[in-house]
């Protein structure tokens, strides 16, 4: 099972009612929206993770930001709508992981989903910050580094583009372009570092 696999399955249930009334939308909109936007961020991720400064500030902020958060806790935060920390990080999040694409990222998944663009911002929003916490539990433990966590989600994004590609649907066109950009996804170390503890809401 890809990691992005079992991310979805968490997913489920509560939490994506909890999603669904969030964006004022069915249980079935929601659930394909998330099915198409999680394998476009855990690729690009993998994108970003090829590069060897790409991946230590995302095992850095993996390490120092996100680990010991649980899936339950960093959703509550992030749905909490104080119009502030956890949400705004989300948006802070999603600009280091899409660089310049960010607003293409938005505009296809809304075209692939249906859903208007303000949702689709939001439903990113929503889970970049719980992918990381997920990451931070898989892959970000005392013992990684960055060829290990670089090796790892290269490997999900192999599989990512595999399942994407033999299944088709939504997610396939989308991912495709934002896999194929050329470093404008790049984690930008100092201005990912400069998140710092703000990341999901933390303290300075």
């Amino acid at each position: 099972m890809s990691l992005t696999d079992e991310l979805l399955a968490k997913l489920q249930g509560a939490p994506l009612q909890q999603v669904s009334q969030q964006l004022g939308i069915s249980d079935t909109q929601a659930s394909g929206a998330i099915s198409a936007a999680l394998p476009v961020l855990m690729g690009a991720l993998g994108n970003n993770a090829a590069q060897p400064q790409g991946a230590q500030a995302l095992l850095g902020a993996l390490q120092n930001n996100h680990s010991g958060l649980d899936l339950g806790s960093v959703l509550g935060s992030v749905l909490g709508g104080g119009g502030g920390g956890a949400a705004s990080d989300g948006a802070g999040i999603l600009g280091h992981i899409f660089g310049g694409s960010q607003q293409k990222v938005e505009t296809g998944l809304a075209q692939a989903t249906q859903l208007d663009s303000g949702r689709t911002s939001q439903l990113l929003q929503i889970l970049a910050p719980i992918v990381m916490a997920f990451l931070a539990q898989r892959l970000g433990g005392g013992q990684a580094d960055a060829g290990s966590l670089s090796q790892a989600l290269g490997q999900e994004k192999q599989q990512v583009q595999q399942q994407v590609q033999q299944q088709g649907g939504i997610a396939g066109g989308l991912l495709g372009s934002v896999l194929d950009q050329d470093g404008d996804g790049q984690f930008g170390v100092s201005d990912l570092l400069k998140l710092g503890g703000n990341l999901l809401g933390g303290k300075r």
